[in-house]
């Protein structure tokens, strides 16, 4: 039997990082896609140079896309690139609809030009249900976008099941709840709380600010959310499915959980800036996963405690060793 190929978009960052472990593990080929850049963010993947290929092409660009799939001819394409971070959308509305709404579509029409037999994997968001018009969400919540990067993923959704019913392109989008783990980058809370608590602790700084310490969210570990994404391309029909654990956990608790992973009370160094409010908030994510568990087989393997945890103490691990503190340093995130 021939080894399977995949190409990954977004393969750079956490997402496609665990997804190229977990499919090099399964033996594949796996090409990831980079766009061309003076520089190289390869961090997430050094432990795989040598292992995985890398090809560059553009979702901006729709003939590198139709390039890359007939160099790489692959059976699998996990679109997971995009603007990502839901506060940068704001400031760079018209950069992440082309990104992560229209970028979907040239890379579903490069699928359509080149082989429609390639199976299609979409990173949808829970974003989309933005202002949830019932809880849990599942596959049928109407949707509701609170951001321009929600409005975007609606788009990318929604374009993948046209191209399905319309080419009979096996197209699957899944929709994932928040997913974190120790590569998250520092501008997502989760992250920057644990990376804030490890500089916290090593004397690097004394203040932590955050907006909304209300605003709840379903987290679960990318590493198991990647499992899912491929199980979708392996089933007898293409179909949507939401990917979440279920649970709901406010910002303040993740902040407990972190500082009393090293040993800190939350409430001596986390203070509320207003102005890190989102401008429409979103209050309420909940994902009802039955489906993918019912017919993907699939389970969420690390507890939301288990995953914090994890997080602070990688962060421990990357600070080093304690230094002399730089005086009264403040560090901001954004939920």
């Amino acid at each position: 039997m021939s080894t399977p190929t995949a190409v990954i978009t977004g393969i750079t960052g956490q997402d496609g990082s665990y997804l190229a472990d977990f499919l090099l593990d399964k033996g594949y080929r796996v090409v990831g896609m980079v766009r061309r850049s003076s520089t190289e963010n390869f961090e997430r993947i050094e432990h795989l140079r040598g292992k995985l290929e890398i090809c560059q092409a553009d979702l901006l660009d729709q003939l590198s896309l139709i390039n890359l799939l007939r160099q790489v001819r692959p059976r699998e394409v996990y679109n997971l690139a995009s603007q990502s971070f839901v506060p940068t959308s704001w400031e760079q509305p018209v950069l992440t609809g082309e990104f992560t709404a229209l970028g979907v579509t040239r890379m579903l029409e490069a699928v359509r030009l080149v082989d429609r037999e390639i199976r299609f994997y979409q990173a949808s968001s829970s974003e989309m249900f933005g202002k949830a018009q019932e809880v849990p969400q599942t596959e049928r919540t109407p949707l509701y976008p609170r951001s321009p990067y929600g409005v975007a993923k609606v788009y990318g959704h929604w374009i993948t099941v046209n191209y399905r019913e319309s080419y009979g392109i096996f197209a699957c989008s899944g929709i994932l709840f928040n997913h974190e783990s120790p590569r998250r980058g520092k501008e997502f809370v989760t992250r920057k709380v644990t990376d804030g608590v490890a500089r916290i602790k090593r004397g690097l700084a004394r203040e932590l600010s955050l907006g909304n310490l209300e605003a709840r969210r379903d987290w679960g570990y990318a590493g198991d959310y990647v499992e899912a994404m491929w199980l979708m391309l392996q089933q007898p029909r293409p179909d949507d499915y939401v990917i979440a654990t279920g649970e709901t956990h406010a910002v303040r608790e993740l902040c407990e959980i972190a500082f009393a992973r090293a040993g800190l009370n939350w409430q001596e160094h986390v203070v509320v800036d207003p102005k890190l409010v989102r401008p429409a908030e979103v209050d309420l994510l909940q994902g009802d996963a039955s489906k993918a568990k019912r017919v993907l087989g699939w389970q969420p393997r690390v507890s939301f405690r288990q995953l914090i945890e994890m997080m602070v103490d990688a962060d421990l691990e990357r600070v080093g060793a304690w230094r002399p503190p730089l005086g009264n340093e403040k560090l901001q995130t954004d939920n």
